[in-house]
C-alpha cells in the first residue's frame, strides 16, 4: 500500500530488510540507515567497511509491541543521543501528518514521552537548541499553541521571537511572501507558522531557508495538535492500536480532525466521524473512516470521544439551525456519554464552547476528561518536534 495512505501500517512479522527494517527481538523493529540494501546482511552486521549503524544492543522501540513477547529494554533519556544516530528524521519541514512514515510518528512520540516524563519529575531538558532562534509567526489568534511553542523552545535553550501580526507590517499591507522574505533575511532556524489559508505554511516553506513547522493552516492540518493528542492517549491508555475514536463536531472546518484522522488511523485506531451532514467535508469518502449523523450511535462503545468546537468564523451561517438545537443533537452530555464504552475518555483541542458542543460537567470531570492533560502534553510534543526539525535527527 502507499505509505501516504491512512490505512498503511508496516508488517511487523519477520524480517523485511529490503524495506530497510531489521528484526531485533520479538515485537521490536528498527529501520537501518544503510543507504544501499547490498551493504547490509540483514542481521545487524553490515558487509561494508563501516559497521552497521543498527544493532540489537542499541535498539529503541518505535512501534507498539505486539504479541506476548518480552518487553524491549527502555532507553534512558541520557542515552537518547546515542540512539539518535540510528534513525534520521528526513524531513526539512513539518507541514502535516499526511506523508509522514509511521516510524517518524512513533519516533516523535517516543521523544515527546521522554520530555513529558522529565517535566513531571522536575528534570531540566538538555539545551539542544542553544544558539538557535525560533520565530512564532501567527496570523490567527492563539493561546495554547503559541504559548506552548514558546515554552517548548525556551526549555530547549532556544532564543524565541513571537510576532503578533496585529502589530506587524502585515497590517500595513505587506504580503505573506514579503513577510517571509523579511524574516528569512534575519536567518532564523525555525519558523512556526499559523495562517488562515490552507497551504499558507507550505508556501512559506518554499520561500525561506529555515525549517517551517505548521501550527495550523486554514482547514488543512494541525500536525502538532494531533501528535499531542496521540501522546495523551498513549500515556493514559498505553496504546492506540485497536481503539475506537469518535471525532464529533465541525469536521468540515477542522484541521485538527484531518491531522488526527491521518495519525490515529496510521497507528491502528478505528476512526468515526460524528456530525450533521452539513458539516461533513467533501472528500470524506477518501478518508477511510466511518460516518455517523446520529450522536448516540456514533459514540456507542467508543474508547475516546473527541469533541470539536463549531468554527463559526469559517461558516456561512446556514450549517446549523441554532447553537441550542446543535447542543441537543450533537452536544456531549452525560446521557449521550453513557452510550460510549464504560471507561471512555473525553478530549477537546480547545477552545471549548461550553453548552454548545460539550456540557461543563463533562468537560470538568477529573476522571474522564483529558482536556487539561492535552495542554500539558502540548509542550512535550512541541519540544520533540522542535528538536526533530532543528537537529534533523532523533
Amino acid at each position: 500500500r502507499n505509505r501516504r495512505s491512512a490505512d498503511y501500517r508496516p508488517d511487523l512479522r519477520g524480517d523485511t530488510h529490503g524495506d530497510k527494517f531489521l528484526h531485533l527481538g520479538e515485537g521490536t523493529r528498527r529501520r537501518c540507515n544503510t543507504r544501499r540494501q547490498s551493504d547490509c546482511g540483514g542481521d545487524g552486521a553490515c558487509n561494508g567497511d563501516n559497521p552497521c549503524p543498527l544493532s540489537a544492543s542499541d535498539s529503541l522501540t518505535l512501534l507498539p509491541r505486539l504479541g506476548n513477547g518480552p518487553k524491549p529494554p527502555k532507553i534512558e533519556r541520557a542515552s537518547m543521543s546515542k540512539a539518535a544516530i540510528h534513525y534520521s528524521f528526513d524531513h526539512e519541514h513539518l507541514l502535516g501528518i499526511d506523508g509522514l512514515h509511521p516510524l517518524d510518528l512513533t519516533h516523535i512520540l517516543d521523544l515527546a514521552n521522554d520530555y513529558a516524563e522529565a517535566t513531571r519529575s522536575g528534570k531540566r531538558a538538555d539545551p539542544v537548541l542553544s544558539g538557535k532562534t525560533v520565530v512564532n509567526l501567527f496570523f490567527e489568534n492563539s493561546t495554547r499553541t503559541m504559548s506552548s511553542f514558546e515554552i517548548a523552545a525556551r526549555r530547549l535553550g532556544a532564543d524565541v521571537v513571537s510576532m503578533p501580526v496585529a502589530q506587524s507590517s502585515v497590517k500595513k499591507g505587506e504580503t505573506l511572501i514579503d513577510t517571509a522574505m523579511t524574516l528569512n533575511a534575519m536567518k532564523p532556524d525555525v519558523l512556526v507558522v499559523r495562517h488562515s489559508a490552507s497551504g499558507g505554511a507550505k508556501l512559506l516553506s518554499r520561500k525561506v531557508d529555515c525549517a517551517v513547522i505548521n501550527a495550523g493552516d486554514g482547514t488543512h492540518e494541525h500536525p502538532t495538535q494531533a501528535l499531542l493528542d496521540a501522546l495523551t492517549i498513549q500515556r493514559r491508555i498505553g496504546r492506540i492500536e485497536g481503539l475506537t475514536v469518535a471525532i464529533c463536531g465541525d469536521i468540515a472546518n477542522s484541521r485538527v480532525a484531518r491531522s488526527n484522522i491521518h495519525l490515529l488511523s496510521t497507528l491502528g485506531a478505528k476512526i468515526r466521524l460524528v456530525c450533521p451532514p452539513t458539516l461533513l467535508p467533501a472528500d470524506i469518502q477518501h478518508m477511510g473512516v466511518e460516518v455517523y449523523t446520529d450522536m448516540e450511535s456514533g459514540i456507542a462503545d467508543a474508547d475516546i470521544v473527541m469533541m470539536l468546537r463549531l468554527q463559526t468564523e469559517r461558516m456561512a451561517g446556514t450549517e446549523t439551525p441554532s447553537q441550542r438545537e446543535y447542543f441537543n443533537l450533537f452536544g456531549l452530555n452525560q446521557d449521550k456519554l453513557n452510550r460510549a464504552a464504560p471507561r471512555a475518555l473525553i478530549m477537546h483541542p480547545g477552545p471549548m464552547n461550553r453548552g454548545v458542543e460539550i456540557d461543563s460537567a463533562i468537560a470538568d470531570d477529573v476522571e474522564k476528561s483529558l482536556i487539561h492533560i492535552q495542554v500539558e502534553m502540548g509542550v512535550a510534543a512541541r519540544m520533540a518536534c522542535l528538536e526533530a526539525i532543528s537537529l534533523g535527527a532523533l
